[in-house]
């Protein structure tokens, strides 16, 4: 959600601020601004909408210091507006926050603080801390004193970050249940909502965890607890190239992130493979003997990741026979479900921070059940929560729309899939041999698939002006086809739908006549028959097909309008394959109806909030 960022002990301090929001840009936003230190005094600028209104004012006339805040705001209290726009100041002016999270208490403490005299010039929840930590510093507190002082008073999620005029060259921050990284440098520190953030200055990173409070000067960073108490939180080097999070000449990071597909999807896989060619997803080990005892798995996810878990039970279930759950997250942690020590829990989340997700992960470990986590992000929340995590080398992904996120995902759940197997003793060395060789296939598999974006661009752009799709897919295709819909409507806002195929004739088939575009998924694999029997009912119905469909198939050929080809695969791998032209045909359609495709409307790529 929000973006943050803060500097100290670097000059040129409000050019750096805006250079990290827009490395945050993706996150979702809808107002921006920076507090700095300058003079003894605070300087602070916001400005509604897109960050280069912001950027406009401050090179007319950048305020000069070495410390200072930024931050992108997605609103949740209070419209988008100049006047909620963060930082929010207090009264005097002289003590500055940023936050990103949602404060549950807040009308509480805004009362309690009217009562004492307080006018607040916001709407938001955020206000009342700058208020707050006034009061402390007011009764003599120190600026980390005080943060911890009202961190201790907050309820719900919140990552914060405070500077102050008459405390020069210090940035305090805490955090609770929602994400916060710091960076270390040579005679400069920094903090970030996440780690994207901080590539460009430094790859030395400390994250922070619940109940930290954090006081950053350019000598060094004090860690404490709620009580005051030190802590120690070792750093480690994140080895993400900065250069990733550039557009490298492409014109929007989705496109370039559909490309990285094919060296993404191949080094995840290269992780968890040995020198011999054999599987081993070393992290499992941790689980010791309570991986024999699973009788039951549940991915739990959100979004994208929802779907990378619904073909991840196709996966499970058809290659290890345990019966899989998939269910959203934000479903799971409010029912009274019962997991345990037998029933293997994977949260499924690119960012390891997404909260709905990291609620069901406590919520299942609390139950005793096991944790393995699949994520993107090292040394995120996910990955410290659960007992084992099989990390995805997807690299930063600053669209919005996941694409290589959602591809390596798969890799990694089809690799569980095939350790689990091996592990239970279940598949044979010689089949998994045989699906390695298939695996290692896939990086020219991908490749081929984007050889066709020229031939998809002008297929997006014949169907670019309708007003609903719908996606078909069956058996481990049927996720493909929701992601596919959901691709579409995200960036495109054109209506989509993704149905079992077999499903059409119980409601959508209601809907298909000449002007319904019905993207069908109808590559070779167990239920090829009765895909192109759905495809007979579509054409009877004058519905237009699009079909993702083998080079060369004939079959499919008869039946579609158009063909988004791709080459053959063996038909487990074969949505690692197929989605490529989904996302592509939601690229071009978004491209040509003009849209914001990196940055689309009311979406963040982190959800922190529920």
């Amino acid at each position: 959600m929000c973006g943050i960022i803060g500097v100290t002990g670097r000059p040129e301090v409000s050019r750096l601020l805006i250079e990290g929001l827009r490395t945050l840009e993706y996150r979702g936003y809808d107002s921006a601004g920076v507090a700095v230190q300058e003079g003894g005094e605070l300087v602070v600028v916001r400005r509604e909408g897109k960050l280069a209104g912001l950027a406009a004012v401050l090179d007319e006339r950048p305020p000069f210091g070495t410390t200072g805040l930024g931050h992108t705001r997605w609103a949740t209290h209070g419209r988008p507006s100049e006047r909620n726009a963060h930082p929010l100041v207090d009264a005097s002016g002289r003590v500055a926050v940023v936050h990103n999270g949602i404060i549950e208490n807040h009308e509480a403490l805004r009362a309690e603080l009217q009562r004492d005299g307080a006018v607040f010039r916001s709407d938001t929840d955020t206000e009342i801390i700058a208020h707050m930590v006034a009061a402390e510093l007011r009764r003599g507190a120190g600026l980390a004193e005080a943060v911890r002082r009202c961190a201790r008073r907050l309820e719900g999620a919140f990552s914060i970050a405070l500077i102050s005029a008459d405390h020069p060259g210090v940035l305090v921050a805490a955090r609770r249940h929602s994400p916060l990284v710091l960076g270390a440098a040579q005679g400069a520190n920094f903090l970030a909502s996440d780690i994207q953030g901080l590539l460009v200055h430094t790859r030395t990173i400390i994250p922070l965890h619940d109940g930290d409070v954090a006081e950053l000067t350019p000598q060094g960073i004090r860690l404490v607890d709620l009580d005051g108490q030190p802590l120690q939180r070792p750093a480690q080097t994140i080895d993400w190239d900065p250069v990733r999070i550039q557009k490298g000449g492409y014109r929007h990071f989705m496109r370039k992130e559909i490309d990285e597909q094919a060296s993404a999807v191949p080094a995840t896989m290269q992780s968890y493979l040995t020198t011999d060619d054999g599987l081993d997803i070393a992290a499992l080990d941790q689980l010791g003997g309570r991986l024999a005892k699973v009788r039951r798995i549940t991915f739990v996810a959100c979004g994208t990741s929802w779907h990378a878990g619904l073909a991840g039970k196709f996966y499970v279930e058809n290659l290890v026979g345990l019966p899989v759950d998939v269910d959203y997250a934000s479903e799971f942690r409010y029912r009274r479900t019962q997991p345990g020590p037998e029933h293997l829990i994977v949260p499924i989340t690119q960012s390891g921070e997404t909260m709905d997700t990291l609620g069901a992960l406590r919520d299942a470990r609390a139950g005793g059940s096991p944790i393995v986590a699949v994520c993107n992000v090292p040394m995120s929340s996910a990955t410290r929560e659960a007992d084992a995590t099989i990390l995805t080398q997807a690299g930063p992904e600053i669209g919005v729309a996941s694409t290589k996120a959602f591809t390596t995902q798969l890799t990694a759940l089809y690799m569980l899939a095939l350790d689990l197997g091996q592990r239970l003793a279940v598949l044979k060395k010689d089949d998994i041999a045989r699906r390695i060789l298939q695996l290692r296939r896939l990086r020219f598999d991908i490749e081929a698939a984007l050889e066709h974006a020229d031939a998809l661009r002008s297929v997006a752009h014949r169907h670019a002006d309708v007003r609903d799709m719908l996606f078909l897919g069956r058996g481990v295709n049927y996720p493909i086809a929701l992601e596919g819909a959901l691709k579409l409507k995200e960036i495109s806002y054109i209506h989509a739908e993704g149905y079992p195929a077999g499903e059409m004739k119980h409601g959508p088939i209601a809907l298909i006549d000449a002007s319904m575009p019905v993207v069908v998924i109808a590559t070779p694999g167990r239920v090829y028959e009765k895909v192109l029997s759905n495809m007979q009912e579509v054409k009877s119905r004058e519905g237009r097909i699009l079909a993702v469909a083998v080079e060369g198939d004939t079959r499919v050929a008869a039946l579609a309008d158009e063909i988004l080809p791709v080459p053959a695969v063996e038909e487990d791998l074969s949505p690692i394959v197929n989605v490529v032209p989904l996302q592509l045909l939601a690229y071009f359609v978004a491209e040509k109806r003009g849209c914001d495709i990196d940055q689309p409307r009311n979406l963040a790529k982190s959800v922190t909030v529920e």
